[in-house]
């Protein structure tokens, strides 16, 4: 790679402005397109369920209102899920971290948050492959202005070696073409792609998401996944995980703020419905929900100027998240045909009684390049 690190040199040196915080950022989508799309989102049908009017995933963190309402969130020490994941995460990394040293990876960052996680992970592998490319990819532009703060400043990346790409990595068309760009830009060199803070969960599909990424994955590569999980799924199991979430003013904050700044829709705390369920018998789902508790109809104005009617009980689904049994991450990996690599878990720590809940730390290979059914078993034990 000695002509590319030569032209990488170049632009480091023109971005090295200690007065002046450059970064660059790859557009990959028409952003009036994505406005289109919020606008259809939110002229749903009728709905007490929240299957009608909806936020999509990542939505939830486009523009930069939503962005800076969830750097709040993720500082609010009531958000059990956040709190429990940054105090995980070294721990859960050190045990994956031997099965991708001397690898000489590139890391790509699939939903990069505030980039505290990603800051680790760039570390830990720029030491083993000093002209490695961080390639963090999300919808939000602002987000990702953000989140590559925490691992270019933080650990000393170089600018130049830092490719943000604004993209919906939940469209398969999308994967697509990052995948053959990142081809491209690596030549046969690994990627290491990365899922963290419970990305996986937000989707409406997690298996379709999954399945996504799964098809961009090189023998080479592997793929960090992150998610909150469950060893009980019940009625009771359900309420306490839509609990975790309605116990903090910041994440209530962050779930209507994509509402707040793209509509005139008045938003009130009390609208607001955390609902628990579980789901297919290996998940727990919590769906977010604003709904018209009032007598009458409000109508709420759309970025189009438009307008929608909310009759009573009318809802707007706002966030979507899951927790996993292991069942169901058995089941997501062997559909997506990957193999576990490595399976760090922990338990959320309680004073009053042990807790259901947990985070799970996987590294996933395609099967193709791993033996797959003594290596999972023991794995998965």
């Amino acid at each position: 790679m000695s002509e590319p690190v030569h032209v990488i040199r170049k632009l480091e040196k023109a971005l090295a402005d200690d007065d002046f915080s450059w970064s660059l950022l790859l557009v990959g989508e028409d952003q009036t397109d994505k406005l289109a799309t919020l606008t259809g989102d939110l002229r749903g049908p009728y709905s007490t369920t929240g299957d009608g009017k909806q936020i999509t995933s990542g939505f939830s963190y486009w523009g930069i209102g939503p962005t800076i309402a969830w750097a709040n969130a993720t500082n609010d020490p009531f958000y059990l899920v956040m709190k429990a994941g940054a105090e995980s995460f070294q721990r859960h990394w050190r045990q994956v971290r031997p099965h991708v040293d001397r690898g000489g990876f590139h890391f790509v960052s699939l939903g990069v948050g505030t980039g505290v996680k990603d800051r680790t992970i760039v570390a830990d592998l720029h030491r083993d492959n000093p002209d490695m490319f961080y390639v963090p990819v999300d919808m939000s532009s602002e987000m990702l202005r953000l989140g590559t703060l925490e691992p270019v400043r933080g650990a000393g990346f170089p600018m130049a070696q830092v490719l943000p790409v604004q993209l919906d990595f939940s469209i398969a068309d999308n994967v697509e073409q990052l995948g053959q760009m990142l081809a491209k830009l690596v030549g046969d060199e690994p990627l290491l792609y990365g899922m963290t803070g419970n990305t996986l969960a937000n989707f409406e599909s997690d298996l379709e998401l999954l399945q996504t990424i799964t098809k961009v994955l090189r023998p080479q590569d592997r793929l960090l996944l992150e998610v909150a999980s469950t060893n009980a799924l019940n009625a009771e199991t359900a309420k306490e995980a839509a609990e975790e979430y309605h116990q903090t003013r910041a994440f209530a904050e962050f779930v209507t703020s994509a509402l707040r700044y793209n509509t005139d829709l008045r938003i009130e705390l009390d609208n607001l419905d955390f609902r628990g369920e579980v789901e297919d018998d290996d998940a727990l789902l919590v769906k977010i929900v604003w709904q018209n508790n009032t007598p009458d109809q409000i109508v709420m104005g759309l970025p189009d100027h438009t307008d929608v009617a909310l009759d009573k009980g009318d809802t707007i689904l706002l966030y979507t998240t899951r927790k996993f049994s292991t069942e169901r991450l058995k089941k997501l990996t062997s559909t997506c045909e990957l193999t576990p690599v490595e399976h760090a878990r922990s338990r959320f720590r309680r004073t009053r009684k042990p807790s259901p809940f947990g985070l799970d730390m996987l590294l996933l290979a395609p099967s193709s390049a791993h033996t797959t059914s003594s290596l999972a078993d023991d794995i998965w034990r």
